[in-house]
């Protein structure tokens, strides 16, 4: 294979997994932005703090995302 069909090659392979990959995190966003109530993020917590943080970095830093977007809603 020449070296210029291998570098396509790769380079789609690339564009797949990183379309997946935001497809995976945009899926989860949708899921974790359905904890909207008080009660439903506190057991959402509990359930994270039982975790390790790098399990659960992702999460955490989504619903940070998440919580910022509701407070600068609420501010217009």
């Amino acid at each position: 294979m020449s070296h210029a069909r291998t570098t396509l090659t790769t380079l789609h392979s690339t564009l797949v997994h990183r379309r997946s990959a935001r497809r995976q995190h945009l899926q989860l966003q949708r899921e974790l932005a359905a904890y909207d109530t008080p009660a439903a993020r506190t057991d959402l917590n509990a359930t994270l703090a039982r975790h390790a943080p790098e399990q659960v970095e992702t999460v955490q830093r989504i619903l940070t995302s998440q919580a910022y977007a509701r407070i600068g809603a609420r501010s217009f």
